[in-house]
């Protein structure tokens, strides 16, 4: 009898144990969860009514000369992920901002936090949220919205306005490690470069140089050398070698040199990563606009949570003006964020700062601005 006592209070401990178990997730984290996301997209609809209006009333010419389909497929399929992906941080801060202070104008956090459940414990189900949002803009920004850049890109330099870059003069990169190209002018249009050289160095002495009329490029690293005339130094005999075609493999390719503005935009994460790499080592100076996308949307998932603190400490108690001094402090706060981010990326751009610092100085000092409002209001 001993013995199967023993074992039914350990079984029925066991039974105990496992029902006082804590689940995960609770019911009020469950609530706030779902106020937070459905007011984040309730918000990001809304505002891309609105851009989708203004946008169409200043591309209307263009709009009317271009073909319904690619106007809805090709642009605007496209460019209102970009857009709520670009401002997702705001949307984020905003939503915080107003169903928090919903809850706090009803009373509920006082509920919640009278009911035995710390600060720090109410921050966790918001924390949550600020996870999967960052987790997807992060994904969107790194693998899905560059491909879809591309067409609407296109779109936009084919009705709207053109910023391709189809010529470059003066054109000097490196090949590789030792060979210099040069080309006195390119047309993109036509795909050939104008007097062309190739100089091949070997411890900074001139093995050989290359000189032609034309160069004209085909596709993968493919170049056809029209008029060629080929220099190969040995001490001081020089070996002269002409023809008028010749194919050969350079590893370079237009989008190397010629370089528009928006780029960057349309380049995965690794793509990104493989293309600031290359051009470094080629010495290519004008890749400040890569680096600093690169940064970006790194910062912009850091974002997601340091805004997400501050419009909880902000709006989680109650005001005497209402719902109304909290959501134009949070609008304040919030372009404010998104005005210094733009400042501090132009004095990268100038060369004042590196990309790294000029894309994180907004979210460090976003985070002591974070740290001192969730002080304050855990007191």
């Amino acid at each position: 009898m001993n013995l199967l006592g023993k074992i039914k209070n350990k079984l029925t401990r066991r039974r105990e144990k496992s029902g006082a178990r804590k689940p995960l997730v609770k019911m009020f984290d469950r609530y706030i969860i779902r106020k937070f996301l459905g007011t984040y997209i309730f918000s990001i609809l809304l505002l891309l009514a609105i851009v989708v209006m203004f946008d169409i009333n200043e591309k209307l010419d263009a709009m009317l000369t271009a073909p319904i389909e690619e106007t809805i497929f090709d642009y605007f399929v496209n460019f209102l992920p970009y857009f709520a992906n670009q401002f997702s941080p705001l949307f984020t801060f905003i939503a915080v901002i107003f169903f928090t202070s919903k809850l706090a104008d009803n009373s509920e956090i006082i509920a919640m936090l009278s009911s035995g459940i710390s600060y720090r414990r109410l921050v966790v189900p918001y924390m949550i949220s600020a996870t999967v949002i960052a987790s997807c803009s992060f994904y969107l920004s790194a693998y899905v919205i560059p491909p879809a850049n591309v067409k609407r890109i296109a779109y936009t330099n084919k009705y709207v306005r053109n910023k391709e870059v189809n010529y470059g003069t003066n054109i000097q990169i490196q090949v590789s490690p030792g060979v210099i190209a040069y080309m006195s002018r390119y047309d993109n249009r036509t795909k050939t470069g104008h007097r062309f050289s190739l100089d091949k160095f070997n411890d900074k002495v001139l093995e050989s140089r290359m000189t032609a009329d034309r160069v004209v490029y085909d596709t993968l690293y493919r170049w056809t050398v029209k008029n060629y005339t080929i220099r190969n130094f040995e001490g001081l005999r020089e070996h002269i070698v002409k023809g008028s075609s010749l194919d050969t493999i350079m590893e370079i390719e237009p989008r190397d040199f010629l370089i528009a503005q928006n780029d960057q935009e349309m380049l995965t994460l690794p793509q990104l990563k493989s293309y600031i790499e290359r051009q470094k080592n080629r010495g290519v100076a004008n890749i400040k606009n890569f680096e600093i996308e690169l940064e970006r949307r790194y910062a912009t998932t850091a974002a997601a949570f340091i805004l997400t603190m501050i419009g909880l400490s902000l709006s989680s108690r109650k005001v005497k003006g209402g719902m109304g001094v909290n959501i134009g402090i949070g609008l304040v706060l919030s372009f404010s964020y998104i005005l210094f981010t733009t400042i501090t990326s132009t004095f990268a751009v100038s060369g004042y700062t590196s990309p790294f610092v000029a894309m994180w100085i907004p979210n460090v000092l976003y985070t002591i601005i974070a740290i001192y409002l969730y002080r304050k209001a855990s007191i």
